[in-house]
């Protein structure tokens, strides 16, 4: 993107009506469509300005806590990298090191940690029917801490993955697909198959095929979900993703086979997730500590995935999509058949083949974030963009 094209962006974003001011970023069901729009337009903004060696520190000082109850590599990375883009200091909260493992309250750790951040990102989506439920008590105790006088500011939380959204990816997915096919109104129409795929682990979160699903059919796509019996996700998210469709001109159905879902693809999407009913028992037993009826849970359903081995993403499958050239995606990392593992979500060659696409669809994640955060903090994100354009401060001497 040149400087003329960027600062047509910006123009593009004063246009819009953007409600993200001061808000946290939690699901992408509960923003608008000009929201996420103006996420979209500030990441290719900011994406815009970095290629063009334009620093995009905003700030002079201040922190982005985060907070990773799961293991991460991508997600972790983009955070960090989202907020040294912007200028601020990443600081990660172990809870292992914290006072949280003396028993200290969320109420408590909200406070004391957000004295200087001007952003949290928490991704928290072991436990089924808690993730979503603690960032909104982080978001509510970050609040009155704010309304009491306690803190100077009202930090903005940003879902870096609970049990219900991956907002971050699903948005940086779309984002992909958006630069893929050449524009948003070229999504209307498009087929994208979100299927269930074998896997040789289990406990893999139902938040990325729930956000897939939440997301992608608010835009006129036709969204078919794939999975065996007992791999069902939320009935709630269904239940949204159905809403969104009626109200896009999308189609929203739930198939049984990967082969159905795959004819006539544009895209395809196959990734491993656990039935909604083993992360309720998983929860349970999680919480409380029954270290043998996890390990018993793990094993059984380790054998019942095995019933479904051959729910692989193959040549043949895709040869069933639209002209045999659908767009293979994954949130990473996908486990490959004779790569990571004997058998897996997809084969080798056909992760290969998309290897790069699925590299650039991870980097979108990084501005995605810095987007979020961007517009939660500035009442006139044109002008600020406007502003960094204009002062041209090199990134690079």
């Amino acid at each position: 993107m040149d400087l003329l094209a960027i600062k047509q962006q910006i123009e593009k974003l004063a246009a819009q009506k953007i409600g993200m001011y001061q808000k946290d970023f939690l699901l992408t069901w509960d923003k608008s469509e000009d929201d996420l729009a103006a996420v979209f337009l500030t990441a290719e903004i900011l994406r815009g300005l970095r290629a063009q060696n334009i620093s995009c520190r905003v700030f002079d000082s201040g922190l982005a806590v985060s907070n990773f109850r799961d293991n991460s590599t991508r997600t972790r990375f983009s955070f960090a990298g989202a907020a040294n883009l912007l200028g601020l200091a990443v600081q990660d909260l172990d809870e292992e090191k914290s006072q949280i493992a003396h028993g200290e309250t969320v109420r408590e750790t909200a406070n004391m940690i957000a004295f200087m951040a001007d952003v949290i990102g928490i991704r928290d989506d072991i436990y089924l029917g808690a993730g979503h439920a603690y960032m909104l008590a982080v978001a509510q105790a970050v609040q009155q801490g704010y309304d009491e006088g306690v803190l100077p500011q009202r930090s903005t939380l940003v879902n870096l993955q609970c049990d219900i959204d991956h907002p971050t990816q699903t948005m940086a997915d779309l984002l992909h697909l958006i630069n893929y096919f050449g524009g948003v109104a070229n999504l209307r129409g498009k087929k994208i198959a979100m299927t269930w795929a074998y896997s040789p682990s289990y406990g893999k979160p139902l938040s990325v095929p729930q956000g897939v699903i939440g997301l992608m059919s608010r835009f006129g796509m036709e969204v078919v979900l794939a999975h065996p019996q007992g791999y069902n996700v939320m009935a709630e998210v269904e239940a949204v993703a159905r809403k969104n469709a009626d109200q896009s001109g999308g189609a929203y159905h739930r198939v049984a086979s990967m082969a159905e879902a795959f004819d006539q693809a544009d895209i395809v999407y196959p990734k491993s997730w656990a039935p909604y009913a083993v992360m309720e028992q998983r929860t349970q037993l999680l919480q409380s500590g029954d270290t043998a009826g996890l390990k018993a849970l793990e094993q059984r359903c380790l054998e019942n995935n095995k019933k479904f081995i051959d729910w692989e993403c193959t040549e043949d499958l895709m040869r069933r999509t639209r002209d045999g050239k659908a767009l293979y995606m994954h949130c990473l990392p996908a486990d490959i058949s004779g790569v990571s593992c004997a058998r897996g979500e997809v084969e080798a060659p056909v992760f290969e083949r998309y290897r790069v696409p699925q590299y650039r669809q991870a980097g979108y994640k990084p501005y995605i974030i810095a987007a979020m955060i961007f517009l939660s903090r500035f009442q006139n994100p044109a002008a600020t963009l406007r502003a960094l354009l204009e002062r041209g401060r090199k990134r690079i001497l």
